[in-house]
């Protein structure tokens, strides 16, 4: 009787110390997951959607047929 007491008192003790260990690896992971992403989305993004809108308004100024004549000759292949 009190070893069948004692033995599901330990594997409830294994139990709870193996949840908390994925919990924690998961908790981790998320965290990571949302720092990067949260870097990703306020860091890095305005800048390439400056960048982008640069490029655009100089493709606006500049015109989308202005290749030079180098260019030309490469896209053509000769």
């Amino acid at each position: 009787m009190i070893g069948t007491l004692l033995t599901f008192l330990a594997m409830g003790i294994v139990s709870i110390v193996v949840v908390w260990i994925v919990l924690s690896v998961i908790g981790t992971i998320l965290g990571l997951t949302i720092g990067i992403a949260s870097f990703l989305l306020l860091k890095v993004a305005p800048i390439m959607l400056v960048g982008w809108l640069v490029l655009k308004v100089f493709d606006k100024i500049r015109g989308r047929s202005a290749l030079s004549a180098a260019d030309r000759r490469w896209l053509e292949g000769e």
